[in-house]
């Protein structure tokens, strides 16, 4: 990686954020491209003022150049949580299709290899578990989540499209359920509203029966799985998450007995097409990659907590 060139789109997100800092200290030089829709310049501050990172405010969605060398290409802009791509569904639709595009483009211009940042939501409600590769996945094309779901389906089909068609080196990451610092406080997912509800000691919001499961991984160990699959000349699509799964109720006793809260957890209504179960078969990770999770969710989820615990601390003082 050292004296290679890398662009990360959506770098000041909270993956992309982290896969700067990370490429960074293996030697690289980084452009990160973001319109800031959902990510912040905050995320990326403290690597700004150093010598081999860029920050460009860019949407992707329209003409993306960038002038010069390029070795890699990472793909990750787009919102990922329901609050946001609920608030924001064209702007989603759009930067998986135009913004993939552009992406491909980029990559197939400089002669770069591009790695898109797919997710477990392309099985949608699945009915295969725990899910494959080979799954083609169960998901609404007119429902209220299918703006992420099939956005991102179609970016994979157009990378495959590249790949096929014009020869671009290209690779499909397909992450599951990733947390930790950095995470907004409001972004609307599980965990980030978990732990705000349990520190703040409000009442922690589990929706439906509680029963559906997700499977969460630590960011670190999301990071070391993107960059090995970069680093290697596999196409995929790998999945890349942890396949300790957990009911959503045992999920918020879990936190709200790390924060050491007294918050009685709330049932509220389910929302439309959550998936009932989540759960990644990591098998073909595994055999190509050589990658595996590291972080067991207790471990992760009291290094974020903490984090947290900071965050907050520092929005109530300036608040007051």
């Amino acid at each position: 990686m050292k004296g290679s060139r890398v662009v990360v789109t959506g770098g000041a997100g909270f993956l992309g954020s982290y896969l700067c800092e990370r490429l960074l200290g293996r030697g690289a030089a980084v452009v990160c491209l973001d319109n800031f829709l959902t990510g912040s310049p905050r995320n990326v501050e403290h690597l700004i003022g150093r010598p081999a990172f860029r920050l460009v405010e860019c949407d992707l969605t329209g003409f993306v150049h960038v002038p010069g060398q390029v070795d890699l290409v990472l793909h990750f802009a787009s919102a990922a949580s329901p609050a946001d791509y609920l608030r924001h569904p064209i702007e989603t639709l759009k930067v998986g299709s135009m913004g993939t595009l552009h992406a491909l483009g980029l990559a197939a211009e400089k002669g770069a290899r591009l790695v898109l940042a797919s997710t477990s939501e392309v099985y949608g409600d699945p009915l295969e578990h725990p899910q494959k590769e080979t799954y083609w996945g169960n998901v609404n094309p007119v429902g209220p989540r299918s703006v992420y779901d099939e956005a991102k389906r179609f970016a994979e089909s157009l990378t495959t499209a590249y790949r096929n068609s014009r020869g671009t080196d290209t690779a499909i990451v397909r992450i599951f359920n990733t947390y930790g610092p950095r995470m907004r406080p409001y972004d609307g997912r599980a965990i980030p509203t978990f732990i705000r509800q349990a520190l703040l000691g409000e009442p922690i919001t589990v929706t439906g029966d509680g029963t559906q499961t997700r499977s969460i991984c630590y960011v670190d160990d999301t990071i070391d799985g993107v960059l090995a699959l970069a680093d290697s000349d596999f196409a995929g699509p790998v999945n890349i998450g942890n396949p300790a799964e957990m009911s959503m109720a045992a999920l918020a006793e879990t936190i709200r007995d790390l924060a050491g809260s007294s918050s009685p957890v709330r049932f509220v209504e389910r929302p439309v097409d959550d998936p009932a179960v989540r759960r990644p078969d990591t098998t073909l990770a595994e055999e190509r990659l050589g990658w595996r999770p590291r972080v067991d969710p207790v471990t992760g989820l009291r290094r974020t907590i903490d984090w947290f615990e900071k965050e907050l601390n520092l929005s109530c003082s300036a608040a007051s």
